[in-house]
């Protein structure tokens, strides 16, 4: 399959694919969570997704080198990925999925504030402010009020989701603005899974047993994560961003938090009302003009 300069039928209905494993990603984790401890979760599932990960890289005969100046900054990545995993996974155990998906897909948008000053060619335009604006009015508005919430924690739950794609946006910015960018993407998802791993691990020690009411289906959940949507997910979105442009492909990000509400409604039964239908509206629009291109 020859490099496209646009996306087609089968680019878009790999994305929406793509997005909607996303949106049930975080209705899983929460599932599982009920069984295993979050952080224990987070870091079993580095730590299972780091050999297979590296096995396609070689299968499929990527580049894998540390040699390219990509080590101190994939190192960087790490730790990032170690604190926003560690966030994600106890925010899901206060919070709501549907918020958590509102919350932490906000990640275009601190992107596109760190790239205003950090990267030259991606200054901050009048559509990206509008998305901007836009964003953090759904934002102020889905953290205005939580009708049912999760827990009584569920505030501290929609911040972790917010710091957490603060530090999503930050892996991205390191990966833009210094050599990691010579790297291959599974390189940098190697990085991050060898050092978020032990780490994530070592922190579970500090939140309790890992094993909470664990059923067989729990690990059937837990293992469909690890190879479903970790490896073989993430390597075929490798596989799209070798083929499609980048750029076009971001059109899509704001469908993860629409299927992230959709699957909490439908499969948790949680309930969404029109504070939260709008503040969803608000996000994705706002995700949409952060990355449109002006002409």
């Amino acid at each position: 399959m020859e490099r496209k300069t646009h996306i087609d039928a089968f680019g878009a209905a790999s994305l929406i694919g793509f997005s909607a494993l996303l949106g049930l990603n975080q209705v899983l984790i929460k599932i599982v969570n009920t069984g295993l401890q979050p952080v224990f979760q987070a870091g079993l599932r580095s730590l299972l997704a780091f050999p297979v990960i590296l096995i396609f890289a070689l299968v499929m005969r990527r580049r894998l080198s540390m040699s390219d100046g990509s080590f101190w900054p994939g190192m960087l990545t790490g730790l990032f990925f170690t604190s926003e995993f560690v966030l994600l996974f106890l925010a899901l155990d206060y919070t709501s999925v549907a918020r958590t998906s509102i919350f932490f897909y906000t990640m275009p948008f601190w992107v596109a504030i760190g790239a205003h000053f950090l990267l030259p060619d991606e200054r901050l335009t009048g559509v990206k402010i509008v998305g901007l604006l836009l964003a953090i009015g759904g934002v102020v508005l889905a953290l205005s009020q939580n009708d049912a919430p999760a827990s009584p924690n569920a505030f501290i739950g929609d911040i972790m989701c917010l710091v957490g794609a603060m530090l999503w946006a930050a892996i991205a910015l390191t990966t833009r603005a210094t050599n990691l960018k010579n790297a291959t993407p599974e390189m940098q998802l190697v990085y991050q899974l060898a050092v978020s791993g032990p780490l994530i691990m070592v922190a579970a020690l500090f939140f309790g047993p890992f094993i909470r009411e664990l059923e067989l289906h729990h690990w059937g959940i837990f293992s469909f994560q690890v190879v479903v949507v970790v490896a073989a997910g993430f390597s075929f979105w490798f596989w799209l961003l070798s083929k499609y442009p980048t750029a076009n492909m971001a059109s899509f990000g704001f469908l993860a938090p629409v299927f992230g509400v959709a699957f909490g409604w439908l499969i948790l039964s949680e309930p969404v009302g029109p504070r939260l239908i709008i503040a969803l509206f608000m996000v994705g629009a706002g995700i949409v003009l952060v990355n449109m291109r002006e002409t």
